[in-house]
């Protein structure tokens, strides 16, 4: 079968969607070739074969070389096979051209099924691609409705919805059509009919994604994000680091005046943030988590990684926080157990070697004693 006019469709389509022929070809020759054998009948041997540079479309049986023919429809005898070529051997086989009848309308039916899907395979790796580039990403986006408590935002993105669930929205923050939002790209998922975007601004990547857009020793490396750990809406904690002695982590993550961070505590409704100073010290860095409490006397168990601060009477509930929640984060952030106390609920503690230089914070305590009068 000629037809210029099929191949030319083809042509027109990888031009205008960008989709190569070749994608098609293997699909359509299946297809065709599947269709056909409906055609004549499935114990029939066949194949299509699709030629673009003459624009044909051929159509071929072929039978197997035997010694003894046992299924007509698939199988030739050495003899006859012989009559067509001499060199013919058992286990070759001969192929004929064919001509059916009424073929035409079948194959353009079945062509157009198989075009249609695969532009719709070809839509959707394309869109998947795009999207796939936005994982753990910071992305504006503008909300464009609002459902049972679920927010989905157009992120300008073709065929591609972002899903702002209710756990993963900041507690108590309000939305509203055409408000433009921020969001970090939590996963990417495949739907029915095309990939949607689960979207958070919950997540402790939302607030290292603004620090990383608001800080630029943050994005190019020179301070480096240790840990952050977060209860939305809350209380945000963050750990910083830089190589570079010269470098002030903290003085550049709060910016001039502030101006860095409140640009982000801004966009967290009001979220508090703490920046602490990251230190291979065990003490020292349970020390600067537990912020904004002042930390008299700290005792670390390495084997356990548990540890003890002394805080002074009157900071006792600050340095816990609100349901326990500094000291929590305090412990996600270092990795430590942390157990706070007040200076007056350690007897033990012997106040005057406490207060000299030491290398161990053992020596902080007189002895094993100081966790025995407390427990």
């Amino acid at each position: 079968m000629v037809n210029k006019d099929f191949f030319q469709a083809l042509k027109d389509l990888e031009e205008q969607k960008g989709i190569n022929q070749e994608y098609f070809m293997e699909a359509l020759e299946s297809a065709l070739t599947s269709a056909y054998k409906k055609h004549i009948g499935e114990a029939r041997s066949a194949f299509v074969k699709l030629n673009p540079e003459k624009h044909t479309i051929k159509v071929y049986s072929y039978k197997t070389v035997v010694e003894e023919v046992l299924d007509g429809d698939k199988e030739i005898s050495l003899a006859d096979a012989r009559l067509r070529k001499k060199s013919i051997k058992i286990g070759d086989t001969v192929q004929d051209e064919e001509t059916p009848k009424n073929f035409g309308r079948i194959a353009a039916q079945t062509a157009k099924q198989v075009i249609m899907q695969r532009i719709r395979e070809a839509e959707r790796s394309r869109v998947m691609d795009e999207v796939n580039t936005k994982q753990d990403e910071l992305v504006t986006g503008i909300i464009r409705r609002i459902d049972n408590g679920t927010v989905y935002v157009d992120l300008g993105m073709t065929e591609v919805e972002g899903v702002l669930g209710p756990k993963d929205q900041i507690p108590g923050e309000k939305y509203t059509i055409n408000q433009r939002i921020k969001v970090v790209v939590k996963t990417i998922k495949e739907g029915y009919n095309a990939p949607y975007v689960q979207l958070s601004r919950s997540s402790a990547s939302f607030v290292r994604k603004l620090f990383e857009l608001e800080v630029p020793e943050i994005a190019n490396g020179e301070i480096v994000i240790k840990n952050i750990v977060r209860e939305a809406g809350y209380r945000t904690k963050m750990s910083v680091y830089s190589s570079n002695r010269t470098i002030d982590c903290i003085g550049a993550c709060v910016g001039n005046k502030g101006m860095r961070v409140n640009e982000i505590v801004n966009e967290l409704g009001g979220e508090k943030i703490d920046i602490v100073p990251y230190s291979e010290d065990a003490g020292e860095y349970i020390v600067a988590a537990l912020s904004p409490a002042t930390v008299l006397y700290i005792h670390t168990n390495i084997e356990d990684k548990t540890s003890l601060a002394v805080v002074p009477d009157d900071k006792l509930s600050l340095a816990i926080g609100k349901s326990g929640q500094n000291v929590r984060l305090a412990a996600r952030l270092t990795g430590w157990k942390i157990d706070v106390k007040a200076k007056s609920a350690v007897p033990s503690l012997n106040l005057e070697e406490a207060t000299k230089e030491v290398e161990n914070y053992d020596d902080l305590f007189d002895g094993s004693d100081a966790f025995d009068d407390i427990n």
